[in-house]
Formats: structure tokens, sequence, C-alpha cells
């Protein structure tokens, strides 16, 4: 079935590409630019389960919020990227947008891509009700409840007298990387008005077991394949999964996670079978 995920993460990657193109189509000048870049070069994991959490669901329309969550995870990276942040140069395998451009452009393309977020979640689906709600959840997955509380529990662990235990790092895991994983995850539901336990339990799993990765990523993998520079949170002495369960009890963690969040689809037979591929694309990946 690997055949079937790569071609529907990619189906996933255009369509929401396409979408932020039209919204910006016949704007010129370095902002439109740069957004245009920010967005591109990326998984698409975010769109990709939009896109099929919404055709498990039966639900049509869906692309404006699979375009709306690329905008907002790529601004999201844009401004982490900052010298006031995380100081990255690379990103994507690419120059980060302060390093093409300025911190100043940089800045306001992050305030763009979040504008636009909104914007096109609102033109999701059919029914006034499913935009409010797709909207309502989206401001709480990135905000102070979400991906932004979780950033600044990391910024704040920083400088802490005490490190981070390992249940501190998943409570901002699950803020920082799992939100908007996780909203992706329910978009189908939440448009159809299913229930959405299976799929909540999944995208929890799978936020955990992505980040988890990252932090496989960060000790073992490569600069030119992940696309950003690795090392990075050893040398900063950061509390992170492979610094409290080590790298084999991390990738360990990894898997059980996947399978968790692989079982929890069963209500959804064979039908499921795209969305544990992505599952175990998660812990295969190499950047």
């Amino acid at each position: 079935m690997a055949e079937t995920f790569q071609a529907a993460i990619k189906a996933a990657a255009d369509q929401s590409q396409h979408a932020i193109s039209a919204a910006l189509g016949g704007l010129d000048g370095p902002i439109p630019q740069a957004m245009m870049y920010a967005v591109t070069g990326g998984k698409a994991m975010r769109a990709f389960l939009v896109m099929e959490t919404a055709r498990l669901h039966g639900v049509a329309n869906a692309v404006p919020a699979a375009a709306a969550i690329e905008c907002l995870h790529a601004y999201s990276l844009v401004h982490d990227d900052l010298p006031c942040m995380d100081d990255d140069a690379l990103r994507r395998g690419q120059p980060t947008v302060h390093v093409k451009w300025d911190e100043a452009t940089a800045v306001l393309v992050g305030d763009a891509l979040q504008a636009l977020a909104f914007q096109l979640v609102a033109e999701a689906g059919d029914h006034l009700e499913q935009r409010w709600l797709l909207s309502k959840t989206l401001a709480q997955a990135s905000g102070i409840e979400g991906m932004v509380g979780g950033q600044a529990m990391d910024i704040a662990a920083e400088t802490a007298i005490d490190p981070l235990t390992l249940q501190d790092i998943i409570s901002l895991q699950l803020k920082k990387t799992g939100a908007l994983i996780s909203w992706s995850s329910l978009v189908g539901p939440r448009m159809s008005g299913d229930e959405h336990g299976p799929l909540d339990t999944y995208g929890q799993c799978l936020g955990l077991a992505f980040q988890i990765w990252d932090d496989v990523l960060d000790v073992e993998g490569d600069a030119n394949a992940v696309g950003k520079a690795v090392g990075k949170d050893a040398v900063a002495g950061k509390a992170t999964f492979v610094s409290l369960l080590g790298l084999d009890g991390a990738k360990r963690r990894a898997n059980e996670l996947v399978q968790e969040a692989c079982d929890a689809l069963s209500p959804y037979g064979d039908d499921a079978e795209t969305l544990k591929e992505a599952a175990r694309f998660v812990i295969a990946r190499t950047h």
C-alpha cells in the first residue's frame, strides 16, 4: 500500500499548493513570493491527513482546509527559524526565509501565512457550521492552547532550573507538534459530524511519534537528508525524548505509538490502510 500513500500525499501536496497559489494569484512583490517559497518543498503530511480523513468520512470540499493547515504550519516554521527563536539558516534543504530575504520580511510572511490560513479554512465544507467549527478549532490548535503554548513551554525550558521530565516533554510536544497534526486528523469527522474518538487517538499518537522521530533524526540524521541543521539539541543540552529514553528507547516508543495509532483505526477496517501507511512512514522517514 506504500504506492497508495505516496500517491495520496502527492495529491494532497499538489491540491493544497494550487489552492494557496490561487489565493495569492495576481499578487506580486517579496511577501507573496516568500509566502510561496515557505509553503513549497514540505512533506504535506498535514494536508494529507485532512484530505484522507475527509475521504474516509465522505466529505467534499476539504482542499481549502488542507491548504490552510499547510499555510499555518509554514508560518510556524518561518517564525521558528528566526534568530530570536531557533536561529536556523536551513529549512527543507533551502535557505530559511529570513536568510534569503531578511528578518522583517520573514516576520511579515509568517503573519500573512497565518492570516491566509484562516481565510482558506473559512472556505472549507459546504455549510457555515462546518466552517465555524474548523476555524474555532484551528485557532485553538495553533494558539496558546496548542502550538504557541507548546513553543512557549519549550522556550521556558531552556532557562529552567529543573530539567523537563518525560511527562513534561510529552505535554509540551502534544501542543507544539501534536496539536496541528491532531487537528488535521479530525477534519473529516468534524466536517461530517461523526464520532471522532478513533481519529483523536490516531492523531495524538501520530503527533508524538512524529516528534520522537524528529528527535531521533536530530541525533543520527544527515543534515543534507534532513534538510536542516542536526545535533542542535545535544549542543544546547536540551531535554528530548532521546536524551531521556536513549536512542533505542525512543525508537521503541515511536514504534509503539505507531502501533497504537494503527490499532485505533480498526473501526474503519481496510478503508484506513492509507492512514496506517502514513503512520508507518513517520518512523521510516529520513527527513
